[in-house]
């Protein structure tokens, strides 16, 4: 049986949810061409290998060709010096949008963040496509490229996915994540969703597990048909008894970003 995609680009796909990646989008294409900063290993007969900064545009470029789909997972993880941001964030994106744009590739799925809506309060139970509050440079960067996203769209008719990834991990490691977490399975039903929706324009989505507590309301991207089948719950024991209760009063407790929202500018760590 033919399989939706030919060749599936997947960026970031050393790191952890690449890895994951890798695994679960096997299903959907004959060919998965795997990049990163180093070469992936242990590689399976339908995968590939490129090792490529995502700042070299000449690189990314040649790593578009020939691809039916990008799920564009690279860049910096987490808050950096401003440098590292904007070179692999910003200008990063910036060029994997412009190798679509040359090669014809009509649809991206982009690794955004919660930290582009950090500073949303989780009481205001906000939609999944809430205007931007970036609590940080790197929610910053997220905001910027779903920017890009939408006037891709708009202008050239590529089409993008905006999964605003909250806590993917193999489970639920503070109390924070008893709402926020993303299991690794629905990550991959998460992305799996965008890249066969029959229509995806430009969407933005939340990256939560079905949760007991849901501060963000998916309801805008209904059309995705993302279905999330775990749920913190069954952590919930051990979790309240290994962490004590968060301060109501502090920040990081009443934002969706957490503990993003009480950073410093990284750059002023640097220079101390």
């Amino acid at each position: 049986m033919s399989k939706p995609f030919n060749r599936i680009l997947i960026t970031g796909a050393a790191g952890r949810l690449g890895t994951e990646l890798r695994r679960g989008l096997a299903p959907l294409a004959a060919h998965l061409r795997l990049a990163d900063r180093e070469p992936c290993d242990d590689l399976r007969e339908n995968e590939e290998s490129v090792a490529f900064d995502l700042s070299d545009e000449a690189a990314v470029m040649e790593a578009v060709r020939d691809v039916d789909a990008i799920v564009h997972f690279g860049g910096a993880p987490h808050e950096r010096p401003w440098d590292d941001v904007l070179n692999s964030n910003i200008r990063g994106s910036y060029h994997i949008y412009e190798a679509a744009r040359a090669h014809g590739v009509r649809r991206v799925i982009y690794a955004s963040s919660v930290h582009a809506i950090g500073y949303h309060r989780l009481a205001d139970h906000v939609p999944c496509d809430a205007v931007g509050r970036p609590d940080s440079l790197y929610g910053v960067s997220k905001c910027f490229v779903e920017a890009l996203a939408s006037m891709y769209w708009d202008k050239f008719g590529i089409e993008s996915g905006c999964l605003r990834i909250f806590s993917s991990f193999p489970e639920p490691a503070d109390r924070r994540m008893l709402w926020s977490w993303l299991s690794f399975d629905d990550c991959v039903r998460l992305v799996s969703s965008a890249l066969t929706a029959p229509h995806l324009g430009f969407s933005i989505i939340a990256g939560m597990s079905d949760n007991k507590v849901k501060p963000v309301d998916n309801g805008p991207a209904g059309h995705l048909g993302f279905r999330p089948q775990d749920s913190a719950e069954p952590y919930r024991d051990k979790v309240e008894a290994a962490n004590p209760p968060a301060d109501p009063q502090d920040l990081s407790t009443q934002c969706i970003g957490g503990w993003f929202v009480n950073l410093g500018h990284p750059d002023d760590e640097q220079e101390e």
